[in-house]
């Protein structure tokens, strides 16, 4: 992990975030899930954002529900407590499926699990790959080599590796290699806070949906 003064220092750091900070997405991107989501980190800057000091992850999302202003219901304790467990994720745009993991026992919120969990990555083939984190035990339905479409259906919401509680992570990429840099992902036509956006980047505290 890079901190902000370790990426950004000298010529060619300033080369890069002024590149990347301003970064146009090739991608066209879609929201991943069905129904209304909330970030709970997204955005340009460290006091939105806790990626930020990973320069491979810079920009990511970690994206739940919340109904009533909590993440879940009971006292949870479950998994199945909380409202985004098991729900359906897509791929965010058109591309090729290069790596999977899908065999990780989701965590018992609360208890954190260093170890790698369960993932999609998407490459779309135009410099830019999209990676989805801490997905469900066994819910990925598609396959390493596998040709994906904008709003297919890829696996569910789960709380493997390096998770407290279910969410999505996500976040795009230039590589799925130590050495990617992690990129601003510009989504297009979502609702956010209930306002359309006909093309944009969700921040922590908004409440997004695709329709």
């Amino acid at each position: 992990m890079n901190s902000c003064a370790d990426s950004l220092i000298g010529d060619e750091g300033q080369i890069e975030e002024d590149i990347f900070l301003n970064y146009q997405t090739k991608t066209e991107l879609e929201l991943p899930f069905e129904n209304e989501w909330y970030v709970v980190w997204g955005g340009k800057s460290i006091q939105q954002n806790q990626h930020f000091n990973n320069r491979f992850e810079r920009y990511a999302l970690d994206i739940l529900q919340i109904v009533n202003g909590a993440s879940f219901t009971g006292d949870g304790t479950q998994n199945k407590d909380y409202y985004c467990f098991g729900k359906r994720l897509n791929a965010p745009g058109d591309g090729k499926v290069i790596a999977i993991e899908n065999n990780i026992e989701d965590n018992t919120p609360g208890v954190l699990n260093k170890a790698g969990g369960n993932y999609i990555i998407i490459d779309h083939l135009n410099g830019e790959v999209s990676v989805m984190a801490h997905l469900k035990k066994g819910s990925i339905i598609v396959a390493v080599g596998d040709t994906v479409v904008k709003g297919q259906e890829v696996g569910k919401a789960g709380n493997s590796g390096n998770s407290t509680e279910p969410h999505l992570h996500y976040h795009l990429t230039t590589s799925d290699s130590p050495d990617g840099i992690g990129l601003p992902p510009q989504f297009i036509n979502y609702y956010e806070d209930d306002v359309f956006v006909e093309q944009g980047e969700p921040v922590r505290g908004q409440k997004v949906r695709k329709n």
